[in-house]
């Protein structure tokens, strides 16, 4: 069998162990004589996993008593229309924060929607590259609650901490580092953020809901565009991704095993700080543009002093098995997205293959 190193920004890589138990029961799953995805998604056997994999979620993630976790599908770009559907009523409307292309994109989409606005944006000749404070920030009066994209993906920041703003509830997307460290609840109303960076393959979208959002969610939306409706049919209103969902509970206990949460967040932070201090060595060579305190656990961009370096680079390191490296599209360059079933090990191996490259190429 044939592994790379998988640096992709999602989907992403899956823990080795996960990926063999699944291959282990994909005829035969839990003694039914099926695979998981032969299984009605009304039987006992799925509604057990399914409740298991709610539960196991809110305690690792250390989610209080007071918000409900849905399992449902769409991805992020559903819930940026899913989000002010439900939650901006007549006579209100909402703050952005627009730190990336995505966070731009759920403000464009809740625009369409209802009287929206934006609260700061860290946009400069077309590209975001830092993080604002909680100052830059600007909050109406009868603002519904405050939209943060928590990582950036094709730019590389991350919010450290979360800002908090009196009797306005955070909405945050947290599709790209969902589940890498812990998190502060108390300025939270809702979380959502699609499982194929940390927690599963594609085609899962996972929502942490206040109780009281839910309850003031609108009356008068289709169902399925409902969070009342998923919340008050454990997210089985309709079909669920049972697949990804098989699979989360899988990593789940993946991580339970390695620590949980706090074994994680200390891996992913030596991580960045192993592939950080990489880069910083040879600034004329690994060139970043990334405000140091806004940098991203998750994914680090870079570019080299040319175009044709980078290509060689992609082309040296698919020979070596890493893969997954270049940068998005509207950006260019190098990009290193390190999620959680890439430990230690894997990051020292591309350390010593950038180690290389520099060697052999400044």
């Amino acid at each position: 069998m044939k592994r790379v190193l998988n640096f992709y920004p999602g989907p992403s890589a899956l823990p080795i162990e996960v990926l063999e138990e699944a291959k282990e029961e994909l005829l035969d799953w839990n003694n039914t004589g099926m695979s998981i995805t032969e299984i009605s998604h009304r039987s006992k056997e799925y509604e057990q996993i399914h409740n298991e994999t709610q539960e196991l979620f809110k305690e690792l993630f250390f989610i209080p008593d007071n918000y409900k976790v849905l399992l449902l599908q769409g991805g992020a770009s559903l819930q940026f229309a899913m989000v002010p559907l439900n939650l901006i009523h007549e006579g209100e409307t909402a703050s952005y924060v627009i730190t990336g292309r995505f966070a731009k994109n759920a403000f464009k989409s809740a625009e369409k929607i209802a009287s929206v606005y934006t609260g700061a944006s860290t946009e400069e000749d077309g590209t975001f590259y830092r993080i604002p404070s909680k100052n830059e920030i600007k909050i109406e009066k009868h603002s519904a609650y405050c939209h943060i994209t928590s990582n950036n993906t094709i730019y590389g920041t991350q919010w450290k901490e979360f800002p908090s703003f009196e009797g306005i509830p955070l909405v945050v997307d947290m599709s790209s580092d969902i589940f890498s460290r812990k998190i502060d609840f108390t300025p939270i109303g809702l979380i959502y953020a699609g499982a194929q960076k940390n927690l599963g393959p594609a085609g899962l979208t996972l929502i942490i809901i206040r109780n009281d959002l839910i309850e003031r969610s609108k009356d008068d939306l289709p169902d399925i565009l409902s969070y009342k409706t998923h919340a008050s049919k454990n997210s089985l209103f309709n079909t669920p991704p049972c697949f990804a969902i098989y699979i989360m509970n899988k990593v789940l206990k993946w991580a339970k095993r390695k620590g949980g949460l706090d074994f994680i967040e200390k891996q992913n932070n030596e991580k960045a700080k192993l592939v950080y201090g990489m880069i910083d060595s040879y600034p004329e060579f690994f060139i970043t543009k990334v405000e140091k305190k806004s940098r991203s656990n998750m994914n680090v961009v870079f570019r080299l002093p040319s175009e044709d370096l980078e290509k060689k680079m992609l082309e040296e390191a698919q020979k070596e098995g890493i893969i997954g490296l270049k940068g998005h599209r509207s950006v260019g360059g190098i990009r290193i997205s390190m999620y959680n079933a890439n430990g230690i090990k894997e990051i020292k191996t591309l350390i010593n293959f950038l180690n290389y490259f520099y060697r052999k190429n400044a």
